[in-house]
């Protein structure tokens, strides 16, 4: 039997196989975007990238209480967007296993916040679990679905940037192969509607269902397998020890590293908390930390139930955590310092790729004096030089929403000079609501897309303008021309280019500029790294040839064939 290293990604995919999941859907989002890349493909297991995380986890809820399995995956901000479902399916219970994957990114590696979702857990009254490496990561996603069927419950599994990332090795494989197990439910929908039909009378009867379950729930984290108290060698059972931590996820490995021999606590289950555990552990120790990142959420609980512990006074709120920190913190002995690069690296600033099709877009916003109301990935980074084009970013389809705002209260110097620049993958996501909400008001607004024919910023996932869906199978692609239609948007406001053809880019920009209501600039440009791929699998040609006859079908100016 051999071990093997794998990434906490990689682990939670195969946690959830073994486990028996039939289903995995998500929205691409580091850190969380390699899990279904590492499910997709296994045997037993149907998995989707879904148009955005509300419709995953919606996705997710319907195939559980169908009585599959089901693993639904996101980064933190996903968690915003998926909010609306989480909290009912709180109410209506899931039936067959439903874990939500957050990824939190302590730090702000590749995200706009950061936000402890650990709050999450707590508002919707659900649990939720927490490794500290990949075995965990691997035994925490199958614990997390016998949680969730066991009290009929969706389940967090909190993953952090660095647990996704890294590589830790997990235990070998009973045969040398890793063995699926058959979920205990079989397939089929048992109609329920008290329980699954969440009008106010049903939803006020659940209300007391969820209390009650949280109560159990309680009673359980007393002896979840996934929370240990870790003694150091020789000390008395009765002996009181100088100092202890409380700690979970990441943190607990940099606890370890710089005071091995500290008492410590290590929460699996970081909602709901047990308390008489906790309070065990307290009264054996004269000093009591809490090492956790972000939010101070179990030092909080912890004076509330009047526990005397050190927190907040010793570890910042803010970014991640470092075995430096922790020791300062803990004022333990610093650790030696990393060893040093031989060479000296060259600082590289974050932009956009070299020869990206859409540079000139940004270049030419900011030489017709353009506020740009900017969208999450890869044209965010039109914010930097040497294109200094984007003024204000907020979340996943806010450029054009933002834009409208701005709008209606810009003075006159300022009017019909703002325009919204968005990519196809966050345009479907959510920009598609804000384009309707322009029209049905009856806005005026210039909204670009830039279309590079897939989700680049993530590494590469289709989405439901790129023609393809997971696995690359052939998929319609949405039509801008009949949405726009759709939407009354007329033909001399809706423009599709060349992205390599700057000329028309310029012209098609200062022509709708010129313009009053919505308009639509559509600006076709493959992702260069996604070209390459396409070339590899025969792809390429047959989509250049698709995207060049939308825009020999549609030119600046109307007239649509």
């Amino acid at each position: 039997m051999h071990t093997r290293l794998l990434s906490g990604n990689e682990a939670v995919a195969l946690g959830a196989w073994e486990a028996g999941v039939a289903v995995g859907c998500g929205y691409p989002g580091t850190p969380s975007t390699e899990i279904l890349e590492a499910l997709a493909g296994k045997p037993g297991v149907y998995t989707e990238w879904s148009v955005n995380e509300k419709v995953a986890l919606e996705v997710g809820v319907g195939a559980a209480l169908a009585g599959g399995r089901t693993l639904v995956t996101m980064k933190h901000v996903g968690v915003n967007v998926a909010a609306d479902p989480l909290f009912t399916a709180s109410y209506t219970g899931v039936r067959a296993g439903l874990v939500i994957v957050t990824a939190d990114d302590p730090e702000l590696h590749s995200s706009q916040n950061e936000q402890d979702n650990r709050n999450y857990a707590i508002a919707a009254k659900v649990p939720m679990l927490e490794p500290s490496d990949s075995q965990e990561a691997r035994e925490f996603t199958r614990l997390a679905f016998e949680l969730s069927e066991t009290f009929d419950t969706p389940v967090f599994l909190r993953m952090t940037t660095r647990l996704s990332h890294s590589k830790s090795l997990i235990e070998p494989f009973a045969g040398d192969a890793p063995q699926r197990t058959e979920a205990p439910l079989a397939p089929g929908f048992e109609p329920d509607p008290r329980k699954y039909v969440m009008i106010p009378g049903h939803a006020r009867a659940r209300r007391v269902a969820v209390e009650d379950r949280m109560q159990r729930l309680i009673e359980a984290a007393e002896d979840h397998p996934a929370n240990r108290i870790e003694w150091p060698d020789g000390l008395p059972a009765d002996a009181i020890a100088e100092f202890g931590v409380i700690t979970s996820g990441i943190p607990y490995s940099y606890v370890k590293e710089v005071a091995p021999q500290a008492p410590v606590l290590k929460l699996g289950l970081v909602h709901p908390l047990p308390r008489r555990l906790l309070a065990e552990f307290a009264a054996r120790v004269r000093w009591l930390y809490v090492v956790e990142e972000l939010d101070p959420v179990i030092e909080t609980q912890l004076k509330a139930w009047g526990i005397d512990c050190v927190g907040r006074e010793a570890f910042s709120g803010i970014g991640e955590f470092s075995p430096t920190i922790v020791a300062r913190g803990l004022g333990r002995p610093l650790p030696a310092p990393t060893l040093s690069p031989q060479l000296e690296v060259t600082v590289r600033r974050p932009g956009l790729c070299p020869g990206c099709p859409h540079d000139h877009v940004f270049t030419e916003l900011r030489r017709l004096g353009f506020i740009v109301s900017g969208d999450i990935g890869c044209y965010s980074l039109g914010v930097l030089p040497p294109y200094n084009a984007m003024d204000t970013l907020l979340d996943m389809g806010a450029s054009l929403t933002m834009a409208q705002g701005m709008d209606l209260v810009v003075p006159p110097e300022q009017k019909g000079r703002i325009a919204a620049v968005i990519g196809d993958s966050t345009f479907a996501h959510s920009g598609i609501t804000g384009l309707l909400n322009a029209v049905w008001n009856g806005r005026d607004g210039l909204y670009v897309v830039l279309d590079n024919g897939t989700t680049a910023m993530t590494g590469m996932q289709p989405n439901p303008l790129s023609g393809e869906r997971m696995g690359r199978s052939d998929a319609p692609s949405l039509d801008y021309a009949l949405l726009a239609k759709a939407m009354h948007i007329p033909d001399d406001r809706l423009a599709m280019v060349d992205a390599y053809d700057t000329a028309t880019i310029s012209a098609a920009l200062e022509h709708l500029a010129g313009q009053s209501g919505v308009r639509l600039l559509v600006v076709l440009g493959l992702c260069l790294i996604e070209g390459q791929k396409l070339k590899r699998i025969e792809k390429l040609d047959l989509k250049k040839t698709v995207r060049r006859e939308l825009v020999r079908t549609h030119p600046l100016g109307g007239q649509h064939e």
